[in-house]
C-alpha cells in the first residue's frame, strides 16, 4: 500500500519542478513511510511513496522496462501478479525485481490499457509511455474502488495523486468546496462521483482508466461493471465457500507480518475462520464499547480463542482531539461517518503487530446484509399488494404521521408509511441519506439555496439505480450502493483510517470475481424470513458457531448520541458558531442544537456532520466562498 503522484505538462519542452514533485510526494509520506521515489522528464513527473509490503529490498518504485522508456507507479497490490510474470517472462519479458507493480510495465507493453482486464487486486496505478512518438500517460483505478485516485486538468496540464492534499500543494488548483458538494454532503454525509468536493479536483471512478496525450482533452473510460441484463442463478453452499476460500487465500500474499480485524460479525468471522483453515490461526484485533448496545467484544474473544489466534483488543474512549484535531488532515473531503473514528483506532493498534490485515467490508453490499435491505424488499412486497390506490393512502399517511424521534423504535412509522407510498428509488434513497434534501436547504443562507434550487443530490443515485434492466428493486439498490455508499463512504474511510497509521487493509469479500457471481443472485437468495445474507449464512453455517450466524446485528458503530451530549458538545456549539455564515444561517444551526439538547429531536448525525465539515474546514484552509 502506497501513495502515488504525479504531473504531466501540455508542452513537452516545459520541465517538471522538481521540488514540486517532491512535496507532493512527501505529503503523501503516511501512505508509504518506507521509501520514496521520483522520475522526471520530458514533460511529466511521477512520485511515489512506499509502504513495503512484497519484495520489501527490491520493490523500489517508479519501476521501469527493460530500455527505460515505459515507467509505472502503482498503489495497492496485484493478487495474480505471479501467474501474470510467468507468461511474461515466457514471452521474452525480463524482469529486474520480485515485484507486483513490475507486472504492469511489461503487460502494458503487451496490451496498452486493455492490461487492466488481466488483473486481480486492489490498485491505483500511473503508467509513463515515453516510446518514441508517444509521450502520454495512463492512469487507472480497480474495479470496485478500494484504492482511490484523483486528478485535475489545470491551465499547464494534468495534476494526479492518491489523495486530494497532493494536488492542492501543486497549488494551481483553489482551495475551494462547491455549492453542489456542500449540499450533497449534508444529505448523504459524504461527497460522491467523479467531481469531488474540491472546485476543480475529479475523482476517477472504479474500473476506470484515463488516458493523457498531449494536447488533447484526457479520454476517461469504464472498462468494468456489474451485471445490469440479467440475475445469475442460485448458487450452492460449496460454490460460495470454494470461491471465499480462494479469495481469501490470494490475499494472504505478503512478505510482512500478516491479521485480520475481527468483530462479532458474519463476514470478518468468516474471514478470519477461512485465514486459520488455510494457514493457521491469524493475529487478530478489535475494538469494543463501555456501550453494550454497540459492543461486539465478547463474541469477537470468543473466536480468537475458538481458533487459537493471537488477540489484541481495546475500548474504545470517546476522544473529542481525535475527531476534530487528528482525522481531519487525513480525510481531504468531509466524510460525516462516525466509525471513522473506530476505524483509525483499530488500525492503529493492528499496525503495532502486523502491516497487513484483512477486513469484512463488502459482505454487506454483496449478499444484502443491512437491515435497509430487508426493509426495501419488505416495502416492495407492500407496495405491490396495495396498488396505486394504496400506495396513494400510505403517502397521505406519511405525511399527517407526527415524525417521533424520541418514541420508542414501533411507534416511529412515518419513514416506513412514507416509503410504501412512494416509487421504489426514492424510497431506498431516503434509507442511505442522513436528512432530506429540503431541511438541509433549510440551513443554508437564502443566496445560497436560491443558487442550489435545480440540484438534488438523488439525481446521481438515480442514474445508477435505474441502469440495470432486470426487474428487482433489492438488485438496483445494491448496484447503486457499489457505485455511490461504497466506494465513496465506506471504502473510502477504510483508506483514509488505515493509511493514516500506514496500514494495508484489503478485503477479500470486494474480489471482482467474487462480487460478479453473487451479488447478483435472485432477492429470494439474499434476503429471507426477514433477514439478509441468506445463501451466506447458510454456507458458513457449521463452519462458524450459530451465535455469529443468527445474532444481532450491531455493526461497526459508534454510540454517538452519548458522544454528542457528553464530551463533543462544547466543541459542536462552538462549530455551529464558526461556520461560515457565507454557507449556513446562523439561527438555523442554533435552532438544531437547541432542539437536540431539550431531547425534542434525535440530530446527533447532523451535529456530527457540522462538527466534521468544521473542522475539515479549518485543517485544509478552505476559502469562505463557494464554486
Amino acid at each position: 500500500m502506497c501513495g502515488l503522484c504525479g504531473i504531466a505538462l501540455d508542452h513537452p519542452g516545459e520541465e517538471v519542478d522538481s521540488v514540486l514533485l517532491d512535496r507532493m510526494t512527501d505529503s503523501l509520506v503516511h501512505r508509504g513511510p518506507d521509501d520514496r521515489g521520483t522520475r522526471v522528464g520530458d514533460g511529466f513527473g511521477l512520485g511515489f511513496r512506499r509502504l513495503s509490503i512484497i519484495d520489501v529490498s527490491g520493490g523500489h518504485q517508479p519501476i521501469e522496462n527493460e530500455t527505460g522508456d515505459v515507467v509505472v507507479v502503482m498503489n495497492g497490490e496485484i493478487y495474480n501478479f505471479r501467474e501474470l510474470r510467468e507468461g511474461l517472462v515466457a514471452r521474452g519479458h525480463v524482469f529486474r525485481t520480485n515485484s507486483d507493480a513490475e507486472v504492469l510495465v511489461h503487460l502494458y507493453e503487451e496490451k496498452e490499457e486493455r492490461l487492466v482486464e488481466d488483473l486481480v487486486g486492489m490498485f491505483a496505478f500511473a503508467i509513463l509511455d515515453l516510446r518514441p512518438g508517444r509521450g502520454e500517460l495512463l492512469i487507472a483505478r480497480d474495479r470496485l474502488g478500494i484504492k482511490p485516485l484523483f486528478w485535475a486538468r489545470t491551465a499547464r496540464g494534468l495534476l494526479f495523486a492518491s489523495e486530494v492534499k497532493a494536488i492542492l500543494e501543486a497549488g494551481e488548483t483553489p482551495r475551494r468546496l462547491r455549492a453542489t458538494a456542500l449540499l450533497d454532503y449534508l444529505v448523504q454525509g459524504y461527497v460522491g462521483g467523479e467531481e469531488s468536493a474540491w472546485d476543480g479536483i475529479r475523482r476517477l471512478p472504479p474500473g476506470s482508466w484515463l488516458r493523457y496525450r498531449r494536447g488533447q482533452a484526457p479520454e476517461v473510460r469504464r472498462y468494468w461493471d456489474l451485471p445490469t441484463a440479467a440475475l445469475r442463478e442460485p448458487a450452492s453452499s460449496e460454490e460460495i465457500l470454494e470461491l471465499f476460500d480462494r479469495v481469501v487465500q490470494d490475499r494472504m500474499i505478503a512478505d510482512v507480518p500478516l491479521g485480520a480485524f475481527l468483530s462479532g460479525g458474519v463476514d470478518s468471522t468468516a474471514v478470519v475462520t477461512s485465514m486459520a483453515r488455510s494457514a493457521g490461526p491469524p493475529i487478530v484485533c478489535s475494538v469494543g464499547f463501555h456501550e453494550r448496545s454497540h459492543d461486539e467484544l465478547d463474541i469477537a474473544r470468543r473466536t480468537a480463542a475458538r481458533l487459537g489466534s493471537e488477540h489484541h483488543t481495546e475500548i474504545l474512549e470517546p476522544d473529542p482531539t481525535l475527531a476534530i484535531s487528528t482525522l481531519p488532515w487525513f480525510f481531504d473531503e468531509p466524510l460525516a461517518d462516525p466509525s471513522t473514528v473506530p476505524t483509525w483506532l483499530v488500525s492503529k493498534m493492528a499496525r503495532e503487530h502486523v502491516t497487513v490485515a484483512l477486513s469484512g467490508d463488502g459482505g454487506d453490499e454483496t449478499f444484502a446484509g443491512y437491515r435497509r435491505y430487508v426493509h426495501d424488499v419488505a416495502e416492495n412486497r407492500l407496495r405491490r399488494r396495495v396498488g396505486s390506490a394504496g400506495r396513494a393512502a400510505f403517502r397521505l399517511a406519511g405525511r399527517v404521521y407526527p415524525k417521533l424521534d424520541w418514541a420508542p423504535r414501533v411507534f416511529r412509522g412515518r419513514t416506513f408509511l412514507s416509503n410504501v407510498g412512494d416509487d421504489p428509488a426514492h424510497a431506498y434513497y431516503r434509507s442511505v441519506s442522513r436528512i432530506d434534501r429540503a431541511a438541509a436547504l433549510d440551513l443554508l443562507t437564502g443566496e445560497l439555496g436560491g443558487r442550489l434550487a435545480e440540484h438534488d443530490p438523488f439525481h446521481a443515485f438515480a442514474q445508477h439505480y435505474e441502469r440495470p434492466t432486470v426487474d428487482d428493486p433489492l438488485y438496483r439498490a445494491q448496484y447503486a450502493d457499489f457505485h455511490t455508499y461504497l466506494p465513496d463512504q465506506i471504502l473510502a474511510k477504510v483508506d483514509r483510517a488505515s493509511m493514516a497509521v500506514s496500514l494495508e487493509v484489503r478485503v477479500p469479500i470486494l474480489d471482482h470475481r467474487f462480487v460478479e457471481r453473487f451479488a447478483p443472485l435472485p432477492a429470494s437468495e439474499k434476503v429471507r424470513a426477514g433477514r439478509g445474507k441468506h445463501a451466506f449464512r447458510e454456507a458458513l453455517r457449521g463452519r462458524i458457531p450459530s451465535e455469529v450466524l443468527d445474532g444481532t446485528k450491531r455493526g461497526f458503530d459508534t454510540p454517538l448520541r452519548a458522544w454528542m451530549r457528553g464530551p463533543l458538545s462544547g466543541p459542536v456549539r462552538d462549530a455551529i458558531e464558526t461556520l461560515p455564515a457565507t454557507w449556513f444561517r446562523r439561527e438555523a444551526l442554533r435552532a438544531v442544537l437547541a432542539e437536540h439538547e431539550a431531547g425534542r429531536r434525535d440530530h446527533g448525525h447532523l451535529l456530527w456532520s457540522l462538527l466534521v465539515l468544521e473542522h475539515w474546514r479549518r485543517r485544509h484552509r478552505v476559502e469562505d466562498t463557494l464554486a
